[in-house]
């Protein structure tokens, strides 16, 4: 495959429509002066934040904060982003979930070149489903992911939902030590198990922030993990909320229930009711308090609970027909003894292969084909005591069974949060041409080697 370089920036002249221009103003999202050729100017660079009181980060960030700006679209329009790179290093954008074409989906040396400093890529597709999506590099994932380089996408549907308030919560724990300063985003000997966690959990940025939301109302709450490695136990004690959406994908509404867990990656559509004004929930992963949820008066007359969501236009595959393909998760047992000089790089592998994250061929040697417009069951065997955020690019894919978990209604998604010892079954159409990225969304696993390519042709 052959690429051509976008048009190389040679400074900040001409930005000012940005904010750029003198005075250290920050960089944001805005609209540009030429809306001919895109909508959006997103500009990825360092940023100072203080998430730990008192103290600075160095962090980056898109459109000048961490995590990025909120992107909004419509179902079924297109979304065109120039992204201009502002880092010291190159860098890409993936567009998580989001179905759209081979050239778009950010994987270097896959679909495009690295976007290198001073560069600019302009990124142009119809989003054709409604629902919470993300956004983040595909280039040093580790680093760039747990330096704040993630943002949500939200695609809205093309009528009225019924939802009149809602509140999107990123969620991200951070690598960093009591003075802000960044630790290490990967250590071998976590990344030979769990995965590196973050000490410092945020929502928005902010850590155990204190949200107000109206009284008496239904608010649609869109939760999205953008960590590096932590599966939250997302729960609501004492509170009335249904889900009504997963990765992007409505499912019939039901209870929230005790807990859900929520993997790198994944994300959650919850509608709340709102209880009287003056009343505080809170918002935890497991015990750990992430947010306090505290409802304010409203004027508004009490709102009831919305319809369930339209269903996105993902095709139904044919099981009759399916060809089953089985895909193991297992640990290499490749393990250096000197772990935590960092001796070892392969951890973890697919189908006996562990991808090397430092060869830029691997891409051409996939670990399966699929036929174009064939349906196909994929057997996902975990074979490891470690859960395994399972995602696919290009395509959405229906969860069928699971050997430890009862599943009473299919649905679809784009990451699977695979638990320990367990096999699961999900199937899909492969109607998007291209070779497509099959990994863990733990970072850490996924840069020591539990990492595919699935071409359809």
């Amino acid at each position: 495959m052959s690429f051509t370089r976008r048009q190389v920036l040679t400074g900040l002249a001409g930005l000012g429509v940005l904010g750029l221009a003198g005075g250290g103003a920050r960089y944001w999202l805005g609209r540009p002066a030429e809306t001919a050729t895109h909508d959006y100017e997103l500009i990825a660079a360092p940023l100072d934040v203080e998430l730990v009181p008192g103290h600075k980060t160095s962090a980056w960030a898109y459109g000048g904060q961490a995590p990025g700006l909120e992107l909004r679209a419509r179902q079924g329009d297109w979304l065109r982003v120039r992204f201009i790179n502002q880092l010291p290093e190159p860098s890409t954008i993936h567009w998580h979930g989001i179905r759209l074409p081979l050239e778009m989906d950010g994987v270097p040396y896959v679909s495009q070149l690295p976007v290198l400093p001073g560069e600019y890529f302009d990124y142009r597709f119809r989003v054709p489903d409604a629902g919470s999506f993300w956004y983040h590099p595909h280039t040093a994932s580790g680093e760039q992911l747990g330096r704040g380089l993630v943002g949500p996408l939200i695609v809205e549907e093309r009528e009225p939902s019924g939802f009149r308030h809602e509140c999107t919560l990123s969620l991200k724990s951070w690598h960093v030590d009591e003075q802000g300063a960044f630790s290490d985003f990967s250590v071998p000997r976590e990344a030979a198990r769990g995965g590196t966690v973050g000490r410092l959990s945020t929502i928005n940025g902010v850590h155990a922030p204190t949200l107000e939301l109206p009284a008496g109302q239904i608010v649609r709450l869109r939760l999205l993990n953008l960590d590096n490695t932590l599966t939250y136990r997302l729960n609501l004690p004492q509170a009335e909320a249904r889900i009504y959406a997963l990765d992007g994908n409505p499912v019939a509404p039901q209870p929230l229930g005790k807990e859900y867990w929520l993997g790198p990656g994944m994300r959650i559509e919850l509608a709340l009711r709102v209880p009287a004004a003056g009343t505080e929930l809170p918002l935890r992963n497991g015990p750990l308090r992430l947010a306090t949820l505290k409802s304010v008066a409203s004027s508004e007359s009490a709102g009831d609970w919305p319809p369930a969501l339209p269903a996105n236009p993902i095709a139904e595959p044919d099981l009759a027909s399916a060809e089953t393909l089985r895909f193991n998760f297992e640990w290499t047992g490749a393990v250096s003894v000197n772990l935590e000089q960092g001796a070892a790089h392969s951890f973890w592998q697919i189908n006996g292969q562990a991808w090397d994250i430092a060869d830029q061929s691997c891409a051409e040697r996939p670990i399966a084909t699929l036929k174009q417009g064939h349906s196909y069951i994929l057997e996902l065997r975990n074979l490891s005591q470690y859960q395994h955020p399972i995602h696919l690019h290009g395509m959405s894919f229906k969860v069928l069974s699971s050997n430890r978990r009862r599943i009473d209604t299919p649905w679809f998604t784009d990451t699977y949060l695979l638990g320990k010892q367990e096999t699961a079954r999900v199937a899909l159409v492969a109607d998007n041409p291209g070779t497509w990225m099959f990994h863990c969304h733990v970072i850490d696993h996924m840069e020591t080697g539990l990492m595919a390519a699935i071409a359809v042709v």
